[in-house]
């Protein structure tokens, strides 16, 4: 006949397909130390300042405005920022990018 008959090989080769998940592998671990996990820290740094956030503060916002901080209500996201004499706006907590210097505690005027 015309065709020839095919003979299936041997099975094996578990080494070489060891061998080619090691640089999968190895990709994965590059991207997670060098990509994943600082940016995990940073995100769980940023959530530490902005709890952290108390009255006085000054503070970046997200857009780029410079502001004090004139109130800040436990277990509530928003928080009021003076961003010039007189102008006060409530913004989200996350919207704080930055503290620039922090305020010692504020003394409550009775």
């Amino acid at each position: 006949m015309f065709i020839t008959p095919a003979y299936a090989q041997a099975a094996g080769g578990g080494a070489e397909t060891l061998l080619q998940m090691v640089p999968i592998a190895l990709m994965f671990a590059i991207f997670y130390f060098l990509l994943i996990r600082p940016q995990q820290q940073k995100a769980k740094e940023h959530r530490e300042t902005v709890s952290k956030l108390k009255k006085g503060d000054n503070v970046i916002l997200a857009g780029g405005i410079l502001g004090k901080v004139s109130r800040v209500r436990d277990g509530d996201p928003e928080i009021d920022v003076e961003i010039a004499k007189g102008t006060i706006v409530t913004v989200i907590r996350s919207a704080v990018s930055n503290v620039r210097n922090k305020a010692e505690p504020a003394k409550d005027a009775v």
